[in-house]
């Protein structure tokens, strides 16, 4: 069970809502032009350290609340495997009653592995995946079969696993240019708002994904957005793409800060020593969080940081 520390370090506990409807199914829209795949400063503003919020339990997690933002950090990986699937599972039953559709934004790197439970009971059987729109926050402008593609990543280790319809996944068009790839995509985005299966967030009038899973790199990326790149600063465009990004393959398509920070949701996934450093700096009682990118992430409804115990070693 996860437990949340609010900042004036009171408990409560998260449960998630039992699950009772069954909404119809939406329609969907073709777009020959995309190619689906084919299925056959927290710490500082506490007063109790973070050690001292767990139980015996190995299963235990602690977590921190701010308005907008959530941090939880559970005692392994594993476990935070189990509440991500829990988590994401509520969610699509939220939306899927609420509009009839949900949107799903992944990342590449570790996040794909942290979604496995949702490929097991009783995720694979209770969530109505007929409803999913699963997009890519960033892509490497690779073949989808070249082992730097984000949607191979995706398609390996969740989506030939769970019954997602083929046309609700939204790869690039991987035979453009990375202009001619962003261009595309965006135009992919634009008739889905349309369509009526992406909202538009009333606030900012980017669209609206319904929640976006994403990792962290070790230098505090996310999507293709690095830190000190001039993309970091795009206000305008929906997706960009990049040529020169400091981490290989160079060519990339990526969503920009205003459609990441139009998000309804968004579960910042990080586990592992090796980013604890960058974990520590975005959260921390840092001078140079804003540096990061990371930092500068936001939803519009709520920002959840899912943390093992060793990405959260620092705070």
């Amino acid at each position: 069970m996860a437990s949340t520390l609010s900042l004036s370090s009171s408990l409560r506990y998260i449960r998630p809502p039992t699950r009772t409807f069954h909404a119809p199914l939406i329609s969907r829209l073709p777009l020959s032009r995309l190619q689906p795949h084919t299925i056959t400063p927290l710490r500082a503003n506490l007063k109790t350290p973070i050690s001292a919020l767990g139980s015996s339990s190995p299963s235990s997690t602690a977590g921190m609340e701010s308005q907008k933002k959530k941090v939880e950090v559970f005692d392994s990986e594993e476990q935070l495997a189990v509440e991500l699937a829990k988590y994401t599972a509520d969610l699509s039953e939220k939306f899927a009653k609420e509009r009839g559709a949900f949107t799903v934004v992944l990342s590449g790197g570790s996040l794909i592995n942290s979604m496995r439970k949702l490929c097991e009971a009783p995720y694979l059987e209770s969530v109505e995946w007929g409803k999913w729109h699963v997009f890519w926050v960033d892509e490497r402008v690779v073949p989808k079969d070249h082992e730097d593609s984000n949607y191979k990543l995706a398609y390996d280790g969740f989506l030939s696993k769970v019954p997602i319809p083929a046309g609700n996944v939204y790869a690039i068009n991987d035979a453009l240019s990375p202009e001619g790839a962003a261009d595309d995509y965006e135009t992919c985005l634009k008739h889905l708002v349309t369509n009526g299966v992406l909202a538009t967030s009333k606030t900012s009038g980017f669209p609206k994904f319904d929640i976006m899973l994403l990792g962290m790199g070790p230098d505090g990326h996310v999507a293709s957005l690095f830190p000190g790149h001039p993309l970091v600063n795009e206000k305008e465009k929906w997706v960009t793409f990049i040529k020169d990004s400091p981490k290989p393959p160079p060519e990339r398509i990526t969503f920009t800060f205003p459609v990441i920070n139009s998000s309804a949701y968004i579960a910042m996934v990080v586990n592992g020593a090796g980013k604890s450093g960058a974990v520590q700096t975005a959260l921390g009682n840092s001078e140079n969080s804003d540096t990061l990118p990371v930092a500068l992430v936001a939803a519009e409804d709520e920002l959840t940081w899912f943390l093992d115990k060793e990405a959260a070693s620092k705070l």
